[in-house]
């Protein structure tokens, strides 16, 4: 169930970013790439998907990434939500359209 929760936040952050799948896992570390990823993080983080899962799902999909970057990067999107009210008007709404 969790790593169904998980892939539709994949989906519905590709679709936003505009990015491929191959893109979003690969090791790139351009700018969208990873604030796509740290989205997805946030996202998970809030169901709530503990970091030790969202860290297997993604290497499952081969991206291996350490636990410590994960908390790193739910930690940025909270500071961005409190900065940006439009960032969380867009959280809320892949929030709104992932069912289970």
């Amino acid at each position: 169930m969790k790593e169904d929760v998980f892939n539709q936040y994949v989906e519905r952050v590709l679709s936003l970013f505009n990015i491929t799948k191959e893109e979003f896992f690969s090791k790139s570390r351009k700018r969208n790439l990873v604030d796509a990823r740290q989205l997805v993080y946030y996202l998970c983080s809030q169901r709530p998907i503990q970091v030790i899962y969202i860290q297997k799902f993604m290497k499952q999909n081969g991206y291996d990434v350490y636990r410590t970057s994960i908390t790193h990067g739910i930690n940025i999107v909270s500071e961005k939500i409190i900065e940006d009210k439009d960032y969380k008007s867009i959280i809320q709404e892949i929030e709104r359209v992932v069912h289970i």
